[in-house]
């Protein structure tokens, strides 16, 4: 086993990165690390045992919130596919290719986090710190495409993690697959939280006129403040509105998710979001419910208490409202917009504000241009 260790410009310092993954212990720490969105290492609920932190009357967990910032370590991901199908009766999309496996970004929100439960890893400090990257996504991508029986529909990229986080600006896995979408003329649709979605904006302009893609930024708040506590290595908030409005100058249909609206946090945030986004350009807009699944409700409550401990109370009870008394409620069709007077308000408050600002129902993307490269399509006989 060998691990990357990636500094601040996502530089891989290592010639190997080996695809076996490491075991690693849960942090003791309870105090915010600099840099970071999660507080600790909460153990994955896969796990047997779980290590607590104690005062052994040595004064041991003094000062542990001025523990040094971790390192960035990257592990080669050995998959031989990477299309990930789904048939959830809400979502939007029925396939995704995700370049890498947890996300820099550190939203303490995130939902995917849970998921790096699966690799042994930790759903906290884990998912920010320790990425899994896939090298070889372009071509896995380009042989399942080409598969015989292949039916082209809107491919989704960055459904469970950021394919525009610090790491690519160095890998370029996301612009190698977008580099495969384009020569194949396969639509898809862009998630990110990164103004680096503008460096790709010489494939983004070509696809756009070919009514190909439609890039989502996804904006939490305005306060650059609380954007740093709750997404500490996202872009700021006006970097997201500007890459809108760079966007939609340039021609690329851009939309703005105000996601996830946290009750009695961001959520008074919503109209003022979608006016900025708007302004800036956008045509589509949606909103997402913050959603507390698995291990995140743990980490979201710890989160709380060392950010905002004398709100933390009120934003839970809040939550509780809109998930049926529940911090979390994963039912198709109630999880990503709750239920409750507080939920259907919110609901209300975006059809309004929509309206409002011209937001139009959802295009549907071109899936008619779809060609395998290289392969002659057979003439009918009749």
């Amino acid at each position: 086993m060998q691990l990357a260790s990636v500094g601040q410009s996502g530089v891989c310092q290592s010639s190997v990165c080996q695809s076996v993954r490491p075991s690693s212990p849960p942090s003791t720490t309870p105090a915010p690390r600099r840099g970071r969105g999660a507080t600790g290492n909460p153990a994955n609920r896969f796990e047997s045992r779980v290590l607590e932190p104690f005062d052994d009357g040595w004064d041991t967990l003094e000062g542990l919130a001025e523990l040094p910032p971790l390192p960035t370590t990257l592990t080669r991901d050995a998959s031989k596919s990477v299309i990930s199908w789904n048939n959830s009766p809400d979502l939007g999309f029925d396939r995704a290719v995700n370049p890498y496996r947890g996300c820099e970004h550190g939203c303490i929100y995130c939902y995917a986090r849970p998921t790096h439960a699966y690799l042994g890893y930790s759903p906290g400090l884990d998912f920010e710190t320790r990425l899994v990257f896939k090298p070889e996504v372009a071509a896995l991508l380009e042989r399942e495409l080409r598969k015989p029986g292949y039916v082209c529909k809107p491919m989704a990229l960055g459904s469970n993690t950021d394919p525009y986080q610090p790491v690519e600006r160095t890998l370029k896995l996301t612009r190698a697959v977008l580099e495969v979408l384009e020569r194949f003329g396969h639509p898809v649709s862009i998630v990110t939280k990164s103004a680096g979605v503008l460096r790709d904006m010489d494939i983004l302009q070509r696809m756009a006129a070919r009514g190909l893609v439609r890039v989502y930024l996804s904006v939490t708040t305005l306060d650059a403040g609380l954007a740093r506590r709750m997404e500490p290595r996202a872009a700021a908030p006006e970097r997201r509105i500007a890459a809108i409005a760079a966007l939609a100058q340039a021609g690329v249909p851009a939309a703005v998710l105000a996601a996830p609206m946290i009750p009695g946090l961001n959520d008074a945030e919503l109209e003022k979001i979608l006016e900025r986004a708007s302004r800036a350009g956008a045509r589509h807009a949606g909103y997402v419910l913050l959603r507390l699944p698995h291990e995140l409700r743990e980490m979201f409550e710890a989160w709380l208490g060392a950010h905002f401990p004398e709100r933390a109370r009120h934003v839970l009870t809040l939550i509780r409202q809109t998930r049926a008394g529940q911090l979390n409620d994963s039912r198709f069709h109630e999880r990503f917009m709750g239920q409750g007077a507080y939920a259907e308000l919110l609901g209300q408050r975006f059809n309004r504000a929509a309206r409002q600002w011209g937001f139009e129902d959802r295009v549907k993307l071109e899936t008619r241009h779809f060609a395998v490269p290289g392969v002659v399509p057979q003439l009918s006989l009749f």
